[in-house]
């Protein structure tokens, strides 16, 4: 166990930068608490895997090419968050987590690794790559790729992992290197898991196949008034930079998109015989335009007429 704390304020931020580079691997790391840095974290030796808690405020940790060259403990690392949120960044992915999300990482890559929230609170492992190998263009498919801990083999590992970190009375120091090879084969299937889950799909069929989860999640929640790029990205653990270039190939922005799908929405109501009492600007608030002066407005642009000559249009032949 090592704390902050356990030192002057104004060298609590190199202590925690150089045990954590002990502990992982040599790391950049930026806080704005630098100047009186609050961090613990409790290391678990399990043989030749590594477990912890950490709780720490807010900070940045980047992985550089030159520190890479300097040491590389060739591991992989899984983080589980418990509290906080985050985003971290390599060359082929740019990925967001929050809370029970699981993200795994690389020594090997470069990445920049964005914490929020006071405090952060994150179970991590630390497993050899040599006790799970892998190709280095499959390394490059798991690493960013965010896992559920709702179900499956990322709930599994979840729920050991959190109970082992939790209390460690009931273990002896024998049982270390028995508890590692039980977490390095769960992370094993995990891999196997993720790689059988996406391995077959070419990258433009994966883009596809993203961009239209992302509409589809779009259309299930246009009613909600706080549906925005940046909402949408974080529900799909991407930055909001990523997402609108997926958008940048099709024929509206992310926006656009959901304007004109809510635009469709409400156009559909409006012509709906069932709903002819129900108030216009009830029907633009349940789809995202809580403002008649709005909603007339782009209706207008879209279509050429007002949103009451549409319905009385529309309903002419029900009367």
């Amino acid at each position: 166990m090592f704390r902050s704390e356990d030192v002057p304020a104004a060298d609590r931020f190199d202590y925690w930068t150089e045990m954590l580079g002990r502990a992982h691997a040599p790391m950049e790391l930026r806080s704005d608490y630098a100047d009186d840095f609050r961090g613990s974290q409790r290391v678990l030796d399990l043989g030749a895997v590594t477990a912890w808690r950490a709780v720490f405020q807010p900070v940045v940790f980047r992985r550089t090419p030159k520190l890479i060259r300097q040491s590389d403990p060739e591991t992989y690392h899984l983080c589980l968050v418990v509290r906080g949120a985050g985003s971290c960044v390599w060359r082929h992915r740019e990925t967001r987590y929050g809370p029970d999300d699981l993200f795994i990482n690389s020594s090997t890559l470069p990445n920049d690794v964005h914490s929020s929230g006071d405090p952060v609170t994150t179970v991590a492992l630390e497993v050899p790559k040599a006790l799970v190998p892998l190709p280095r263009d499959l390394t490059r498919r798991i690493v960013g790729v965010p896992v559920s801990t709702r179900e499956g083999m990322g709930a599994l590992l979840a729920r050991f992992l959190t109970q082992l970190t939790t209390d460690t009375a009931a273990y002896r120091p024998s049982d270390g290197p028995r508890l590692g090879t039980v977490l390095t084969e769960l992370v094993g299937a995990l891999f196997a898991h993720t790689l059988e889950a996406g391995r077959c799909l070419p990258p433009e069929t994966h883009r596809r196949t993203l961009i239209l989860r992302i509409q589809a999640f779009i259309r299930e929640n246009l009613h909600d008034p706080h549906l925005t790029p940046s909402a949408i990205a974080a529900a799909h653990h991407l930055s909001a930079g990523y997402l609108h270039r997926l958008f940048r190939d099709e024929d509206a922005t992310v926006a656009e998109w959901i304007r004109r799908r809510r635009l469709e929405a409400a156009r559909r109501d409006l012509a709906d015989p069932a709903l002819r009492a129900t108030p216009i600007q009830t029907i633009a608030a349940r789809w995202g335009f809580p403002r008649a002066t709005d909603f007339s407005r782009a209706h207008r642009a879209a279509y050429g007429t007002t949103p009451k000559e549409h319905r009385h249009q529309a309903l002419h032949g029900h009367e």
